[in-house]
């Protein structure tokens, strides 16, 4: 397949720390790779300790400058620019990040409105915010002073990334603090795009500085790094251990969404069509490299047969292709380590279940890396397939006899972020959701958010939640400030037996 580059590619991809585009300190570089066709198409510079050393300083300078001690307002209104600058490019910006991850262009464009949105929904908040205040009636009053925390450190994945960017830069800086962004290593080029938005809005120099390199490297440097007081982190949950870890030493405040295996309970009193479609798109949409992907499917056993039938033969007519044909529905997936990954687990699957859709490259795909989507049915629950995280066009579709066997299913993986319930039993849905372990439930719906809602797993699928008030509250201090609004009546130690008298009187 030829792939006709976008106009306009940078001819290499620098950091930008301090307001200036720069290289590496040692001048190292990558390379990157077009998914569809595995060619290198750029250098990026490889960011080490020396470079996020300089970043770090940079933003620190930041902090103590203007952007902390503006109003809620002001910081506002620069929000908003970005926004307005996201949307003015949408276009754009999705087609850069199709070329980047092989995400169908269509589903881009969406995700890059979203990342506009973001920024919007954050810089209202942090205007409408209201702190607490604790009265007690002619003695005291007690309010909540909220102060940004510093220098936060951004590391973000590669699936939506320019999106997953925007969910972390617009709370971070709404609410006054700095940053130091690590954007992951296959995916780029959309990041870089951030410094001339943030620089046209208005944001200082120094507010936002940006690191390119490996999470072994950068990443680790950031994370270990004393003057950045937390974390927020996107990816896989072996990283978060060793992020988790590595942070320790400074009791940073660690924020990471990690790993789903989310599963997707369609009971036979559900609406079929309606589950159908959620199900066969939450899975395969962006690729299936989404981590709340519905990816175990589980089906009662009454309407199993028919549901795997009309699965399968909705996976079989999904469109898979060039990334940028506003037909395709599946594209190629990021990169081909990653690509390996998702096809060593179909080989697994084949020893462990029964495929009914896919299994292989897709016929006129000779390169890139291209899944066809894959339906393997009759998963035991002791499955690799069902407990380990794929991250791909893979599902794999379980039955049960009962709500309690539906429940154990849904519950027997170490993960849990994400959990679909379909169902017009209104007892049975809330009662089931209330009882998954999940983060985050959908009743009869597709994974469909409203950002003031906390967002966050349980399990291995992450620690803390943002979204809404949870994002303020990770990126600032609570500090609680008591007056007194009478005489104080303290107890006077040291003033003698009359004095230690009269404490024990008023106890």
């Amino acid at each position: 397949m030829r792939q006709h580059a976008p106009d306009g590619l940078p001819d290499h991809i620098q950091h930008f720390i301090d307001g200036k585009f720069v290289d590496s300190v040692d001048g190292d570089t990558f390379d990157v790779l077009n998914p569809a066709t595995n060619q290198v198409y750029i250098k990026a510079a490889a960011g080490k300790k020396a470079d996020i050393d300089l970043a770090v300083a940079a933003a620190k300078r930041a902090f103590d400058g203007t952007w902390p001690k503006l109003l809620p307002r002001q910081r506002s209104r620069v929000l908003h620019r970005v926004a307005d600058l996201v949307e003015a490019q949408d276009k754009r910006l999705a087609e850069l990040e199709t070329w980047d991850t092989g995400l169908p262009i269509t589903q881009a464009l969406g995700q890059a409105q979203r990342a506009a949105e973001n920024f919007r929904f954050f810089a209202d908040l942090i205007v409408a915010q209201r702190d607490d205040t604790y009265k007690v009636p002619g003695r005291q009053v007690n309010y909540v002073n909220r102060k940004p925390k510093g220098v936060a450190g951004l590391i973000t994945p590669w699936n939506t990334p320019f999106m997953l960017e925007s969910w972390k830069l617009a709370p971070a800086l709404a609410t006054g603090n700095t940053v130091v962004l690590k954007p992951a290593e296959f995916t780029p080029l959309s990041a870089s795009l951030w410094a001339e938005i943030f620089r046209e809005a208005g944001v200082p120099d120094g507010v936002f500085n940006l690191v390119n390199g490996f999470g072994e490297d950068a990443g680790d440097a950031l994370v270990k790094h004393p003057d950045v007081p937390l974390i927020s982190f996107t990816g896989e949950s072996r990283t978060g251990q060793i992020i988790f870890g590595n942070a320790a030493s400074h009791l940073k405040g660690l924020s990471m969404e990690l790993g789903g295996k989310s599963p997707a309970v369609v009971f036979a009193d559900a609406d079929l069509e309606a589950a159908l479609d959620a199900t066969v798109f939450g899975v395969f949409s962006l690729n299936g490299e989404r981590c709340t992907a519905g990816s175990r499917i589980l089906v009662e056993r009454s309407v199993y047969d028919e549901f795997v039938e009309r699965y399968a033969e909705r996976a079989k007519n999904i469109v898979v292709g060039d990334p940028h044909d506003p037909a395709t529905e599946v594209g190629a997936l990021v990169h081909p380590e990653h690509y390996d990954k998702v096809m060593s687990y179909v080989e697994i699957g084949r020893n462990e279940a029964r495929l009914v859709a896919g299994g292989g490259r897709p016929e006129g795909l000779p390169e890139g890396n291209y899944v066809a989507p894959t339906v393997f049915v009759d998963v035991e629950p002791d499955a690799r397939i069902f407990q380990e995280e794929i991250f791909g066009p893979v599902v794999a579709i379980t039955p049960f006899d009962s709500d309690e066997e539906a429940l154990q299913l849904a519950n027997g993986v170490k993960y849990g972020l994400a959990a679909y319930v379909w169902t017009n039993d209104l007892k049975r849905a809330h009662t089931f959701s209330q009882s998954v372990e999940a983060g985050m439930v959908w009743l009869n719906s597709n994974n469909v958010r409203d950002l003031r809602t906390p967002f966050g797993g349980v399990k291995a699928s992450g620690l803390g939640h943002e979204g809404g008030y949870r994002s303020i509250d990770f990126y600032t201090y609570q500090q609680a400030v008591h007056i007194t609004l009478n005489d104080a009546h303290s107890p006077r130690f040291g003033r003698g037996p009359e004095a230690a008298t009269s404490f024990t009187t008023q106890k």
